[in-house]
């Protein structure tokens, strides 16, 4: 099968969503200008750079109350700041519940019966017992082709790991075992690693 995106694909369901699988999901923590928490899950996600290290994520759509973005976006500009919270398996019903389209004042970590503690570098909270958080400072956010298409990057500045998600100087991710986003409705577990060295190693 061959198609051009621009004439339609003609299936039950857009298979490019099912493509580029596995994405790991960024859990993203924001807080409002007038100091009310967010949190959402985005799988237009990854870390981008080493050093300094940096990360990105991309938001796709927008909200009624917010102005041709989502609440997460808005927050940002606003402050500077957000935090990515890592999601282990344990915690994709919380993750699935703060994806709800809820107003602006809403807080996703009361509506996801999660507890939010305070970051360390930057005025804004992220999951407590997330295996790791990475708190992040804006660096530019850029607007893509299409309506709402948002690329959010920032530069960590601090990072939070879970003691027992740490074993022999590494952090495991089989400890918890990260989920990851398939296609359409479809979500995966990394409960199994193996290892490859490079031929010039």
């Amino acid at each position: 099968m061959f198609y051009r995106p621009e004439d339609g694909h003609g299936l039950p369901h857009n298979p490019f969503n099912a493509i580029v699988t596995p994405r790991p999901i960024g859990w993203i923590s924001t807080r409002s200008a007038d100091g009310i928490n967010n949190l959402a899950p985005y799988s237009f996600f990854n870390a981008v750079a080493y050093t300094p290290p940096q990360v990105m994520f991309a938001s796709t759509a927008s909200k009624p109350d917010q102005d041709g973005t989502k609440d997460s976006v808005a927050n940002i500009e606003a402050t500077g700041v957000f935090c990515v919270n890592v999601v282990a398996q344990t915690h994709q019903d919380a993750m699935n519940a703060s994806s709800a389209a809820l107003p602006k004042d809403t807080d996703e970590f009361h509506h996801a019966g999660l507890t939010p503690e305070e970051c360390e570098t930057i005025p804004c909270a992220r999951v407590a017992n997330a295996p790791a958080a990475l708190e992040c400072k804006l660096t530019q956010i850029i607007t893509l082709p299409g309506e709402a298409n948002r690329v959010v990057f920032g530069e960590v500045i601090g990072v939070h790991l879970r003691d027992d998600c740490m074993k022999d100087g590494k952090f495991d991710v089989t400890s918890f075992q990260p989920l990851a986003r398939l296609g359409y409705r479809d979500y995966s577990v990394v409960s199994e690693v193996f290892s490859l060295s490079r031929p010039d190693e």
